[in-house]
């Protein structure tokens, strides 16, 4: 089943890939990269962090204590 995968790139068409033409690869890799590192990853629930996104365990995860060093 490839829904997921299907899914992933109907988003990374949605969000990048047609709102901008790219007169480069490099600029293109670079747009691509960003967006999956700074909205889809921080954003996407993860079964291994109890269906949290990977901000949401950080912040309970984390103690008072480690936050102020």
């Amino acid at each position: 089943d490839n829904a997921a995968m299907e899914s992933f790139f109907a988003l990374l068409q949605n969000n990048v890939l047609d709102r901008h033409t790219w007169s480069t690869r490099d600029e293109l890799r670079t747009a691509i990269v960003t967006w999956i590192e700074r909205t889809y990853h921080r954003r996407r629930r993860q079964t291994a962090l109890s269906r949290l996104t990977p901000i949401e365990y950080e912040a309970i995860m984390t103690t008072p204590a480690s936050q102020a060093a």
